[in-house]
């Protein structure tokens, strides 16, 4: 084992480069095979930032219609709101008529 981790005998030559040892060679294919794989995460990041883009640009031409909606909204809830306080007024009017009434018939007696 220690053969294939120490650096085998350089070639004859002197200004020849050295055979890599197998740590060497494993460690040159993890980091193409790493930055590989770093260009298609950049690339899939990129076709998701487009696609976010796109449904922003869907959202946004929906904003007139949404503020269109809200006032719609407010002004029916106005409306709404004015009916209710109107007939909580009737109400408590016609239960006091009634108190009334009944505090009449009751000294009848």
């Amino acid at each position: 084992m220690s053969s294939s981790t120490s650096r085998l005998p350089a070639a004859s030559s002197a200004g020849a480069q050295p055979e890599k040892t197998f740590f060497e060679q494993q460690r040159e294919i993890l980091l193409r095979e790493i930055g590989v794989s770093f260009e298609h995460v950049l690339a899939n990041i990129n076709k998701l930032n487009r696609s976010l883009e796109a449904v922003i640009a869907v959202g946004n031409e929906f904003s007139s219609v949404e503020a269109l909606w809200s006032q719609f909204e407010n002004v029916t809830a106005k409306d709404l709101l004015a009916e209710q306080e109107g007939r909580g007024a009737d109400e408590e009017d016609g239960g006091r008529e009634d108190e009334t009434q009944l505090r009449a018939a009751g000294n009848d007696r």
